[in-house]
């Protein structure tokens, strides 16, 4: 048994398609323009070097973001999104085990880390309703 999406959910996809994809292309965009950055955060359990995911990474998130924005690419876009999401979900955790153990990290920059965790939840849902809906 299908479900054909309504009208108002179709309408709801496109906004947090359009989200989503401003969201993932200005990271996408970063992660090329500052990799140094985002380097850093990569878990030292990935093989390989730092550098190559940074920039494969923000390849896949201007890509992604890219997909959402077109209504033909976009069902495939917000199941693209999904996954990404929860496969950077460890570097995420990474960042935040590191500011919480590190002296130099900030009070914000240890919040921020910690806020960003449970903020992947409703990204992934909402990618997910993007890819439904599309």
């Amino acid at each position: 048994m299908s479900h054909r999406p309504t009208r108002r959910q179709k309408s709801a996809a496109r906004r947090d398609a359009r989200v989503l994809a401003a969201i993932l292309g200005g990271s996408g965009l970063l992660h090329l323009a500052r990799p140094a950055v985002y380097d850093a955060v990569v878990p030292r359990s990935v093989p390989g070097p730092a550098r190559f995911w940074t920039i494969g990474s923000g390849l896949a998130e201007v890509g992604i973001a890219a997909a959402l924005l077109a209504p033909r690419t976009r069902p495939v876009g917000g199941l693209a999104a999904a996954a990404l999401f929860v496969a950077v979900f460890p570097a995420n955790v990474s960042m935040a085990l590191r500011a919480l153990t590190s002296e130099r990290a900030t009070t914000a920059r240890r919040a921020v880390t910690l806020v960003r965790l449970p903020l992947q939840v409703p990204l992934v849902t909402r990618a997910l309703g993007v890819h439904r809906a599309s």
